[in-house]
């Protein structure tokens, strides 16, 4: 079978390669195997690829943080999933045509689902659910706060905090985002700015902002760390600057502001296989029914893994780069 592997840590086109390995062979009691029909290709995967990101495996190592892929063998005593059901698998190393993992690895989703989006529920719809409950017990009406509001967590986050009653600003790069965030649900859309806490309060009527949700780093969460109310909270789940947050000590020491991580492994670790597989179920019936959705750009074959990976690295593409291992979907 075909597979992705890197043999050294560098420029991801350049490193990663479509070679043949050996298949995987038959499904032990509490396993599944399963073809993977699309994955995506995820700013992490990129880092993983650079050597940069936190998970260092021996080399060589297939990357892939996420796919979907259809059922072809169980094992005796796995009974959630069946031959030909569509899943998504909680481990890693995606890149490849045929997985075999563990029983409660490998979550159902709906027969109906698009293979497209089904290929990205695995991470970013989790992301914006668990950032927006379980850190600050927010009513209807109250605003949320955040950053790289046009990425496809920022986008998801819009969305399911209009369906929960939530008011959301959303700060970005670049002003002509607005329109198309508004469309999704965004109550404000603001360029970032170093008078970014000013122009809030003014859009907002002085709300007081309880949760932050960030991930840029450096200067970036300092400014969305200005603008919540004392000791509201700010979530940190990326560095797309590459540096750590830099925040003043007087927004912890006197307002008393928290600031805090979010990483989805241990956020679902707080849960059972049951409880998972439940907040999977609900969001790919969003995914389903249309409410929940992210653009895809362009879909290659793993043969072409070096066309894709530089095409991801691209900056103005209209979504996401999925690859199809297996043949087009």
């Amino acid at each position: 079978m075909k597979q992705v592997l890197i043999e050294r840590y560098g420029t991801p086109w350049d490193v990663a390669r479509c070679a043949e390995v050996p298949d995987v062979g038959e499904p032990a009691a509490d396993e599944v195997v399963f073809d993977v029909l699309a994955f995506p290709i995820n700013p992490a995967d990129m880092w993983f690829c650079k050597g940069s990101y936190r998970l260092k495996p021996p080399l060589p190592a297939t990357p892939g943080a996420e796919c979907v892929g259809r059922v072809s063998a169980v094992g005796s005593a796995v009974r959630h999933v069946r031959t030909g059901d569509l899943v998504i698998n909680l481990q890693r190393e995606n890149w490849t045509q045929r997985r075999r993992v563990k029983g409660d690895d490998a979550i159902p989703l709906p027969a109906g689902i698009d293979l497209r989006q089904a290929a990205m529920v695995r991470i970013n719809p989790p992301t914006a659910r668990l950032m927006l409950s379980d850190f600050v017990n927010l009513a209807a009406g109250e605003w949320v706060i955040q950053n790289v509001a046009n990425s496809a967590v920022g986008r998801l986050l819009i969305v399911q905090a209009h369906q929960r009653g939530l008011r959301t600003v959303n700060v970005v790069r670049r002003g002509e985002l607005a329109e198309e965030l508004k469309a999704l649900g965004a109550d404000v859309v603001l360029v970032d700015g170093d008078d970014l806490a000013e122009r809030v309060a003014g859009a907002t009527g002085n709300a007081a902002i309880r949760l932050g949700i960030e991930a840029i780093g450096g200067a970036a969460t300092g400014r969305i760390v200005d603008c919540v109310a004392t000791e509201g909270t700010v979530v940190h789940y990326g560095s797309m600057s590459g540096e750590d947050p830099r925040v003043g000590r007087s927004n912890l020491i006197y307002r008393g502001v928290k600031l805090t991580g979010f990483m989805l492994g241990r956020g679902l670790a707080k849960r059972d296989a049951a409880k998972i597989r439940d907040i999977y179920a609900e969001l790919a019936a969003q995914v389903v029914a249309g409410t929940l959705y992210a653009p895809v750009d362009t879909v290659y074959p793993i043969e072409k893994i070096k066309e894709a990976l530089a095409h991801a690295d691209k900056g103005g593409r209209n979504g996401k780069i999925l690859v199809a291992p297996n043949g087009a979907i």
